[in-house]
């Protein structure tokens, strides 16, 4: 049987999906305008450009002949596979998503997906985080994820509110200061 139609590593392509965070029963996917622009971006950078790329290396290196100790030829085959995954892990990610745009937010006074929303915790540090879609999530820059436990407790809050946050270290308390409905602009995008 010709090597064309036998799996190298034996594995199903989807069992090296990266593995999707779990979107909560009855929930969608949601992403800021921002954030499906970067996926979008990166899928079509992948199809129009990166693939193409890869495809003709892979080419060249399979007319030069032996293709079993042909680095060319096997890491251009490894790196197709990793971008076809990717692109396929990108496009089931935009199938289910649903852009929110914080900045039509109807009720800025509570927070919900979008928002960005200063709080103390028990200690009186002030932390400022911008609530946004699992696929954009970037701690270094504030952006925590809609399902996160601290983005859960602060859902629904008001300004001068106190939410519970349930942590492994045990119950801490939250003191809502600020919530502002801004463009998220992730730092990649």
């Amino acid at each position: 049987m010709s090597k064309a139609f036998v799996k190298e590593d034996g594995q199903d392509d989807d069992d090296d999906l990266p593995q999707m965070p779990p979107i909560p029963a009855g929930s969608k996917n949601y992403i800021t305008p921002a954030g499906h622009a970067r996926l979008k971006h990166e899928l079509l950078d992948l199809i129009d450009r990166q693939r193409p790329e890869v495809v003709n290396i892979v080419s060249w290196a399979a007319s030069n002949g032996d293709r079993s100790e042909n680095g060319d030829y096997l890491y251009g085959k490894k790196r197709l596979r990793e971008i076809d995954r990717r692109i396929r892990f990108l496009t089931k990610r935009l199938d289910i998503a649903e852009v929110v745009d914080p900045a039509r937010q109807e009720n800025p006074e509570q927070v919900f997906f979008g928002a960005t929303v200063t709080y103390a915790d028990s200690r009186g540090d002030e932390h400022t985080v911008i609530i946004v879609g699992m696929d954009e999530v970037d701690p270094s820059h504030g952006a925590i994820s809609w399902v996160s436990p601290v983005a859960r407790a602060l859902t629904k809050a008001r300004e001068g509110d106190t939410v519970t946050l349930r942590t492994p270290a045990g119950i801490e308390e939250l003191d809502v200061i600020e919530i502002r409905y801004l463009p998220f602009n992730p730092a990649g995008g």
